[in-house]
């Protein structure tokens, strides 16, 4: 049986196909984006800038989480879509049972792991001492909430790998409205601060996630969850791990050169501090069409490699290349025009504000590099060659972005100019790799 919304990505008009898959990607995403947004923005309405910076360092470290989570369920979205793309409806059930009760059991320990790491991490991130004790109750709550994190993902994951973008969409927009509502009764109303915030972002997942399940169950879904049907099957497990677990890695060690970076922030002030921590909220929706395109063209590609329709699959990088920059274009020059409105947003003061826009503006050039970083990877994975775009990740990551911010804070102390152009010039690093090795061809070589 088939999923109501599941979508056949290997015939029709690429552009249609992108838009359809990348539209309500992208609003799910923007929706989810809200999450970090809406508690930056609800505490620094009800609290100072200690609690503006516990929040920005907080969510970073969850973000760690996620980004290993959605790592692996990209590997999740590949294998299915390449599975439903060839027309292996047994491949595809058995993918997605492996995947389910995986993920089950790693939530379990990422649990553990995190509440007794909170303190040693966020150490090392050199929390300003104003906002430590914030930072480890929005992260010791936020681990609580690990299992819906794993979960959202997972489900979302095979949906989007059967060509149905619309139902994730749904979920996490009831999340999102659950999430606003809370943090206005845990912050605003019990003065909850940071700690509040993350407690309203873990239950408004677990409702979602609880939600998701129900909404499948009652529908023609390919998969039954019932727990018998909860198995892993070793070929396919070692598949998920075979294209996943690069992408998690590349996805977790970007996200952990942003930590290192914020570190490098957070030693200079909670007034740097938070204004970075503002600007990069501002950064994540800025990325969303790039995100958006990126899943997009992975799930098109993974589908058209499937079918053995590796042209078409190409295509789909072009078209998503276009469509990404030009909404990049709005962000940039938003950012360049007015980028003290951006922060004021958040009710920044006027020392936080003159530190985030010198970051902003320099920042800001990264907008335009992932339209095409972004774009290739997802086409890249969605072809199985995961390991090179961990490749390309890590050396952008390890050999570019933590270097020159390190090095450009200290030559320019008395700006946030500098560490802002770290991420853009790592990016195109990432760029020029990517264009000689979708001239080489190598991504036609089957990797499934």
């Amino acid at each position: 049986m088939q999923h109501t919304n599941s979508r056949n990505l290997t015939q029709g008009s690429i552009v249609k196909n992108l838009l359809i898959f990348a539209v309500p990607y992208l609003i799910a995403n923007f929706i989810q984006a809200m999450y970090g947004a809406v508690d930056m923005a609800i505490v620094g309405w009800f609290a100072d800038s200690a609690g503006i910076s516990a929040v920005s360092t907080g969510s970073q470290v969850m973000q760690i989480v996620t980004s290993l989570v959605s790592g692996l369920t990209m590997g999740g979205t590949i294998l299915i879509a390449q599975y439903f793309g060839a027309n292996q409806k047994e491949d595809t059930t058995q993918t997605i049972s492996t995947m389910l009760t995986l993920f089950a059991g790693a939530a379990v320990v990422f649990t553990v792991l995190m509440l007794a790491l909170t303190k040693p991490i966020l150490w090392l991130l050199q929390t300003p001492a104003e906002a430590f004790d914030g930072a480890v109750s929005y992260v010791s709550i936020g681990a609580c909430g690990i299992f819906f994190i794993f979960g959202y993902n997972a489900i979302s994951a095979m949906l989007r790998g059967l060509g149905d973008s619309q139902s994730p969409m749904i979920f996490v927009g009831i999340a999102c409205v659950a999430n606003i509502l809370l943090d206005l009764l845990f912050v605003g109303g019990f003065s909850m601060g940071p700690a509040g915030a993350a407690l309203a972002t873990i239950l408004s997942q677990g409702i979602s996630m609880v939600l998701a399940i129900v909404y499948l169950t009652r529908r023609n879904f390919i998969f039954s969850f019932h727990w018998k049907n909860f198995k892993i099957y070793a070929d396919k497990a070692k598949n998920l791990f075979k294209i996943g677990l690069p992408i998690s890695l590349q996805e977790t060690m970007v996200n952990i050169s942003f930590l290192v970076i914020a570190a490098i922030v957070n030693s200079l002030g909670v007034v740097t501090s938070a204004a970075v921590g503002i600007a990069g909220k501002f950064e994540n929706f800025a990325m969303l069409p790039a995100s958006a395109f990126s899943a997009a063209i992975a799930s098109m590609a993974a589908q058209n490699i499937g079918a053995k329709q590796p042209d078409r699959a190409k295509k789909t990088l072009h078209t998503g290349i276009a469509l990404s920059f030009a909404c990049a274009m709005v962000f940039f020059g938003w950012v360049q025009l007015f980028p003290a409105s951006v922060l004021q947003i958040f009710k920044a003061d006027n020392a936080v504000i003159l530190a985030g826009t010198e970051y902003l503006r320099a920042f800001s050039f990264d907008f335009l590099m992932v339209a095409f970083v972004f774009c290739m990877n997802g086409f890249f994975n969605g072809c199985g060659h995961t390991s090179y775009t961990m490749a390309n990740g890590l050396v952008a990551t390890i050999l570019v972005r933590v270097p020159l911010a390190f090095l450009l804070s200290r030559l320019i102390p008395e700006s946030l100019f500098g560490i802002g152009l770290a991420a853009p010039s790592a990016s195109f690093v990432s760029i020029v790799w990517g264009i000689f090795y979708l001239r080489s061809n190598k991504w036609r070589q089957a990797k499934l």
